[in-house]
């Protein structure tokens, strides 16, 4: 490793450029970024100094914010133009706990759930899970909606099927299929798509056990599970089976759906599952002849429902017709129009997403609570 000078007599050490990028801090973990852990390959070279930083999610929302004020930091004792960061990121586990033997190589899982039906939580678990994939993140969707799986519609996948493949130990496992740069589950990939799931809540909690321990995820950033409505077997199940990372509860502004988003909160405070935040879907209408904004379903709920149960108000999004017709097509909007209105507010949302899973990683750690059947 080579020496330049501060000046015509006065070198720069390792420990000079560590100390100003100490004066850089992470807003959301309030810590700076050497003792984060951020700062890797730190090389000076001649008149030059570079070095990797490396963020904890490649959605971070500040992250363009974070290398100029590294850049600035160093250039004050490298001179300016003789410093160069290349931006990287390595997403942390969102527990400490890992998963074990059920899903080795998945860093965080993260419950989208609702309280009731009909609010979008299919199509907001969706176009999440694909805009983490556009960020650069390797992500994996689990539709654990046994009786009403909408996922392989979503994705154009209604008559796909996984194959099988063999791992150690003669164990037999299942590859998900791969839509939009993400990996997917279904129970709708095994049977008729025109076929009732008729089954008893053991049968359905199995099925989902099935889908984590059976399924060969491989290594993901994040594995969503796209829940069916309420606070029944298969949210029990889950919460039993992993140390989930948090969940995402979504909901439209009026207050039927918000009074059933709150036993949904309730529920995963119950049993020690931290709420990422709140995502209000349909929020608003769009006119698409006069551009009047229609707050249909009323406004701000979603928002006013965080503030009350101190958790993270995630964004909103409008009802457009778009998003329904590309659900319907098997594109989510975000792979098909991410610079539309619907597309830029599910980034936002995904990026917000992203940045509480990791405040969360650096959190104490949560106890899960292990609940019967």
């Amino acid at each position: 490793m080579g020496l330049f000078s501060k000046s015509s007599n006065t070198a720069i050490s390792e420990s000079d450029v560590l100390d100003a990028l100490r004066t850089v801090n992470d807003p959301d973990l309030r810590q700076d970024i050497v003792s984060l852990g951020m700062i890797h390959d730190l090389k000076i070279e001649g008149s030059h100094v570079s070095f990797t930083f490396e963020l904890t999610t490649p959605s971070c929302p500040v992250r363009d914010e974070l290398q100029s004020q590294a850049e600035r930091a160093v250039e004050r004792i490298a001179g300016h133009g003789n410093v160069h960061v290349r931006m990287t990121s390595r997403v942390p586990h969102g527990t400490q706990k890992q998963q074990g033997e059920i899903l080795p190589g998945v860093k965080n899982t993260i419950a989208v759930a609702s309280g009731k039906g009909g609010v979008g939580k299919s199509t907001v678990a969706a176009n999440l899970a694909v805009q983490l994939a556009r960020d650069g993140a390797k992500v994996g969707l689990l539709d654990a909606d046994i009786y009403g799986p909408s996922i392989p519609i979503m994705f154009g996948l209604e008559r796909a099927k996984p194959a099988a493949r063999q791992v150690a130990e003669n164990k037999v496992k299942m590859i998900p299929l791969e839509a939009e740069g993400i990996k997917i589950m279904s129970i709708g990939f095994l049977v008729d798509p025109d076929t009732a799931v008729v089954w008893r809540g053991p049968m359905a909690s199995g099925a989902l056990k099935q889908f984590m321990t059976d399924v060969d995820w491989g290594e993901l950033d994040y594995l969503l599970f796209d829940l069916p409505p309420g606070t029944g077997d298969i949210q029990l199940t889950l919460v039993q089976s992993l140390a989930l990372t948090g969940a995402v509860i979504v909901t439209t502004p009026q207050d039927v759906a918000l009074a059933d988003a709150r036993k949904g909160i309730r529920m995963f405070e119950k049993v020690h599952v931290p709420v990422i935040g709140i995502v209000e879907n349909m929020s608003y209408f769009i006119c698409s002849h006069c551009g009047e904004r229609e707050e249909i379903f009323a406004h701000g709920g979603g928002a006013r429902a965080a503030k009350n149960f101190e958790v993270p108000f995630l964004g909103e999004l409008p009802l457009v017709t778009a998003v329904r017709e590309g659900g319907d097509a098997g594109h989510p909007i975000v792979a098909t129009a991410p610079d539309s209105p619907a597309g830029k507010a599910f980034a936002n949302i995904a990026c917000e997403m992203a940045r509480q899973v990791s405040i969360l990683a650096f959190a104490p750690e949560h106890t899960p609570v292990q609940i019967e059947l």
